[in-house]
């Protein structure tokens, strides 16, 4: 298995409904790495400023993420502050501040560039395709964006899209990079842009993968407290990409039970703040919520016509 990750790491400061944090870890690489950890081992290639907490850099290496593609630069590390109303849906942003990140260009470690199952987080849609650049011929790459390059950089994003397989995106993005208010219409406009696959994240309504004519869905894994979302999404990923990896197969049945494990781990990030609930999270515990989920969906065959009728009705 070599997966790698080409994303954000930060410093969040939050307030949701159920508490307020500072400076706590972030980014879309962290909580991508953390969830794909569980199958495997992760390559990691962001940046951080030089007032980065080791301790941080220390639970990753724990984890067994392979850090060698993370760069301390001079400076300080990229910063998102945001809060959450009682729709924890919806994330409103207070302020960001690019610092470090704002000079980042991905620079793959050579032992990086045979990787086989790459995810390009969310970043400029040019450095994704210069991260693709150093990639030798990687057989599955999946990516993810946001409603700012799909308004300013949309042709940049429509030529990255021409060399992923599967990309990743929410309701409102896939509609906006469609032009199409339905999803189901959306989804087929984004395949005709390249991807073979689309997986649109719907938050606490689960998660809708297309590809050709299949259609698959997932649900939400429900849940009594949900703190903090904001690294749900990544997490979703992080845990389909890392399965995905592990088997080394994207048939129809490994794709689907990469969708409930990503929903699986994502259910897990946001019981608590930032990567909290990530440092004790087990195996048996993905385990177990996996068996639950399964279950969720299960319904028997029918073993009579529920149309029939004694009386003769049509």
């Amino acid at each position: 298995m070599s997966l790698l990750v080409v994303g954000s790491v930060a410093l969040d400061s939050l307030e949701t409904p159920f508490g307020r944090r500072e400076e706590i870890l972030g980014g879309s690489a962290c909580y991508f790495s953390a969830c794909a950890s569980y199958f495997g081992p992760v390559r990691v290639v962001a940046v951080v400023g030089e007032d980065f907490p080791q301790e941080h850099v220390d639970f990753l290496a724990a984890r067994g993420v392979d850090l060698a593609g993370l760069v301390r630069k001079p400076g300080r590390t990229f910063r998102w502050k945001g809060k959450y109303e009682f729709d924890l849906n919806t994330a409103h942003t207070l302020d960001t501040q690019l610092n470090v990140f704002a000079d980042f260009r991905p620079d793959l470690p050579a032992g990086y560039r045979d990787s086989e199952y790459v995810f390009l987080g969310n970043i400029d849609p040019d450095l994704q395709r210069a991260v693709l650049d150093q990639v030798r011929g990687p057989r599955f790459v999946a990516c993810d964006t946001m409603n700012f390059w799909i308004s300013s950089k949309r042709e940049s994003l429509l030529e990255t899209l021409r060399r992923v397989d599967l990309l990743f995106v929410n309701d409102a993005e896939a509609r906006q990079l469609s032009g199409e208010h339905n999803i189901v219409k959306a989804a087929r406009r984004i395949l005709s842009f390249g991807p073979r696959a689309v997986v649109v994240k719907r938050g606490e309504y689960g998660a809708l993968y297309f590809s050709g004519s299949e259609v698959f869905a997932a649900s939400a894994f429900p849940l009594p407290d949900v703190f903090d979302p904001t690294g749900a999404g990544d997490s979703f990923a992080g845990g389909f990409m890392g399965y995905l990896a592990k088997s080394r197969s994207e048939a129809p049945p490994v794709m689907r039970r990469a969708i409930v494990l990503g929903s699986v781990l994502a259910s897990y990030a946001v019981e608590q703040f930032s990567l909290d609930r990530l440092r004790s999270l087990t195996g048996d515990e993905i385990r177990g919520r996996y068996a639950e989920a399964r279950q969720l969906a299960h319904f028997d065959d029918l073993e009579v016509d529920v149309l029939a009728t004694d009386g003769g009705g049509r």
